[in-house]
């Protein structure tokens, strides 16, 4: 019997084990990494938040202004209230929260309105949105897509 072969067999285990991680140098280049790539894609995130809620805040400006068309066609005017005693919508909760939504009726011939939805809160910078009874969008870009 050869008393060697047990300490090579533990020599041999231990080496194997010493292979199996990484090292701090390797984490640390991978967390760095996923750093830097996090901090690039965060610009993108926050300009696809304004888009998408520029694009609900402009969906219900278009809901405002087929219900104003509707109420026209009953009450022979338009009207400034958006709620219930006017034309009977609700601004929806992911609207609500980033834009204050307005009608301002127009003197005519012939009568018309605007409506305005101005940002609050993160969503400042995006800008105010305008959409006219006559179909006039602003500002342009915001509304082209």
């Amino acid at each position: 019997m050869d008393i060697t072969a047990p300490s090579e067999f533990l020599s041999c285990s231990a080496s194997r084990k010493r292979n199996r991680g990484f090292t701090l140098i390797e984490l640390v280049v991978a967390v760095s990494i996923v750093g830097i790539l996090a901090s690039m894609s965060y610009g993108s995130y926050q300009k696809y938040y304004l888009r998408t809620n520029r694009s609900a805040a402009q969906q219900f400006m278009l809901d405002v202004v087929n219900r104003q068309e509707l109420y026209l066609l009953d009450a022979r005017t338009y009207t400034a209230n958006i709620g219930n005693t006017g034309l009977g919508l609700g601004i929806p909760t992911n609207v609500a929260g980033r834009y204050t939504v307005a009608v301002a009726l127009t003197a005519g011939p012939p009568q018309g309105y605007v409506v305005t939805a101005t940002p609050i809160g993160n969503q400042l910078e995006d800008g105010t949105l305008t959409l006219g009874s006559d179909g006039t969008k602003l500002p342009i870009h915001k509304w082209s897509k």
